[in-house]
């Protein structure tokens, strides 16, 4: 059951995430700068240097001059959130990586809807999943109606997912980024690459079994994407190998982020949700 009841809480990081989100793009909507947006302005008379693709021509056959037309610059900017609903999210003892994940998701649309912001919504398995919700104030119920009918399954195919999410990004986007990341480093490199003209916010939801390795013993292990299984004996050595391997793995792509303008955040599902909020914004 995915929780809501915290978002109310959120109304206070309002002018934060419009501050933190907007803050590179002043006077969305009563901006009059000068660009190639959607909105014609006005014109004014060609000048060496101009674009001459911008000449309207139909002018120049009325009154034999260069004219070229002027738009306000369109700086809408849209939130983007895209969750891993691959089968390694469906973990968890308390609530799942999902569950949780959804959480965030959910509070970052709502944050967007506070504030009169355009949001998607999707989520990634093994092919990308648009989520297409009612319009209005009922769009986030829809949103989360369609989140709790969800089967969380399936190998993730991160590159695939984020190859044929960039037709979605058209223009200059905040986008959430949130999954275990438990996929090679340099698959993961390669996609948040591709979105250095963005703002991006990269969290790594993380079962807090998986951060330490609770366990001991004679174990059976199964890979909950693959369903393949190996017998181990899981020694105190073995459990210092594992939290070397994970946290150097959670630098590594800390690192990778912070080199492509990116920013990070690592949390397990025993945080307060507030508090992930709080970390996510002002990192």
């Amino acid at each position: 059951m995915i929780d809501i009841s915290f978002l109310k809480e959120l109304d206070r990081f309002n002018i934060v995430l419009k501050k933190r989100v907007l803050s590179k793009y002043q006077g969305e909507r009563e901006s009059h700068a000068e660009g190639q947006g959607l909105v014609f302005s006005d014109y004014k008379d060609y000048v060496p240097g101009d674009d001459f693709r911008t000449i309207d021509w139909k002018v120049y056959a009325r009154t034999d001059k260069f004219f070229v037309k002027q738009f306000e610059e369109e700086r809408d900017m849209a939130v983007h959130i895209i969750m891993d609903a691959s089968a390694s999210m469906d973990y968890g003892r308390r609530i799942t990586k999902f569950d949780y994940a959804s959480m965030i998701g959910l509070g970052f649309a709502y944050m967007a809807l506070r504030n009169n912001e355009k949001f998607n919504f999707s989520t990634f398995a093994e092919s990308l999943n648009y989520l297409r919700a009612k319009k209005g104030l009922n769009q986030l119920v829809s949103i989360l109606d369609i989140l709790e009918k969800l089967k969380v399954k399936g190998k993730s195919e991160l590159r695939k997912a984020f190859d044929e999410y960039k037709k979605y990004v058209r223009s200059k986007s905040f986008i959430i980024i949130i999954s275990d990341f438990l996929y090679d480093i340099e698959e993961i490199k390669g996609v948040l690459s591709r979105y250095t003209k963005h703002e991006v916010i990269v969290i790594q939801v993380l079962d807090p079994e998986e951060r330490r390795l609770a366990l001991y013993g004679d174990v059976i292990l199964e890979d909950s994407e693959l369903h393949t299984k190996l017998r181990t004996f899981i020694s105190n050595r073995l459990i210092r190998n594992y939290r070397h391997k994970i946290e150097h793995h959670i630098h590594a792509i800390k690192d990778a982020c912070e080199h492509l303008g990116h920013d990070f955040i690592s949390i397990t599902t025993d945080r307060p949700i507030f508090d992930t909020f709080y970390a996510a914004l002002r990192a």
